[in-house]
C-alpha cells in the first residue's frame, strides 16, 4: 500500500475524466490514478493469505486458488465500475503487487523473526515507518492520499510492535513445526460464540481506542504546531497535523489488535 500511494504520486496520472466516466465515488477523486491500490490490495491480500496459512492448516489448495481470482477480481472490477480506474491502472496495480510479493515474501519469515525477538525492534520499526511517511508527505501537495499512508504505516508500525510484546510475554507463541499443519478444528456452539464475542469486543475496543486517540492527537498537533483548529478539515491539510494524528491513531489501533485485545481475550477466557 505504501509503495502504491507513493507511486501515485511519483506517476502522478489523473483519475479517468468525467464525463464521459460516471463516477459514484468522489472523495478520493482528489487522488492520483496510477496504479489503483485497491487493486493492489485486492491481489495482495488473499495471495498473501494462502502463501502464508497452506502448509500451517489443513484445507485443500483448490480453495485457497479459487479464493484468490473472485476476490481480486470483484476488487479490480468494483474501481472501474466506480469511476475511479481505467483498465490499465488495474492491470498495472495487478503486475505490480505481483512484483513486489516475489521480491519480498522470501524474507517474510526474516522479518517477522526480527519484529518478535530483537531487542530494539519497536524503536527501529517505529522510526523507519515515521521516516517513510515523512517522505511520502515530501512527493506532492496535500490529498486524500496522504492521511492514507500515514494511516498505512501508523497500523504496520503498531502490529508490528504489537506482535513483539506478545511474543517476548508468552501471548501468542507459534506452535512447533512437527505439529503442523494443524487440523482445522470442529465448529461447535461454544467456538462459534467465542468467535462471534471476541468479534463485537474486539470491535468496541478498537473504536474506543480510535476515537480517545483522534480526540488527544489533533488538538495536541495544533497546539504545538501552532495551527488553528477551529477547521479540523483544514488544521488536517498540515503535515504537522494529518501525520501525527494518523500515525499515532492508527499506530494504537493496530497495537491493540496484535496486543491488547489479545491479552484482553486471555484475561477474560475467550481466547
Amino acid at each position: 500500500m505504501y509503495l502504491g500511494q507513493c507511486t501515485k504520486d511519483i506517476i502522478r496520472w489523473p483519475r479517468p475524466a468525467s464525463p464521459p466516466v460516471v463516477k459514484l465515488e468522489v472523495f478520493y477523486n482528489s487522488e492520483y490514478s496510477m496504479p489503483s491500490t485497491h487493486a493492489m490490495s485486492g491481489t495482495a491480500i488473499p495471495i498473501s493469505m494462502i502463501l502464508l496459512t497452506y502448509g500451517r492448516w489443513q484445507y485443500p489448495l483448490l480453495c485457497g486458488l479459487i479464493l484468490i481470482p473472485c476476490w481480486c477480481s470483484l476488487v479490480c472490477l468494483s474501481r472501474i465500475y466506480m469511476g475511479m480506474h481505467s483498465i490499465l491502472d488495474i492491470i498495472a496495480g495487478f503486475l505490480y503487487t505481483i512484483l513486489i510479493l516475489a521480491i519480498f515474501y522470501p524474507f517474510v519469515d526474516l522479518i517477522d523473526d526480527f519484529n518478535q525477538t530483537h531487542k530494539y525492534a519497536p524503536l527501529i520499526i517505529i522510526g523507519l515507518h515515521l521516516a517513510l511517511g515523512i517522505f511520502s508527505f515530501t512527493l506532492d501537495t496535500w490529498s486524500t492520499s496522504r492521511g492514507d499512508t500515514a494511516e498505512i504505516l501508523g497500523s504496520g508500525a503498531g502490529i508490528a510492535c504489537g506482535s513483539h510484546v506478545s511474543h517476548n510475554v508468552g501471548l501468542m507463541l507459534d506452535p512447533s513445526l512437527d505439529i503442523l499443519p494443524l487440523a482445522l478444528p470442529p465448529i461447535t456452539v461454544t467456538m462459534f460464540g467465542k468467535a462471534i464475542l471476541r468479534i463485537l469486543i474486539g470491535m468496541v475496543f478498537v473504536l474506543i481506542v480510535r476515537d480517545i486517540m483522534k480526540r488527544i492527537t489533533i488538538p495536541l498537533a495544533c497546539k504545538i504546531f501552532s495551527i488553528p483548529c477551529d477547521d479540523i478539515r483544514k488544521a488536517r491539510q498540515h503535515m504537522e497535523v494529518e501525520l501525527p494524528y494518523r500515525y499515532i491513531t492508527y499506530g494504537m489501533v493496530g497495537f491493540s489488535i496484535t496486543f491488547l485485545v489479545p491479552y484482553l481475550f486471555f484475561f477474560i477466557g475467550i481466547s
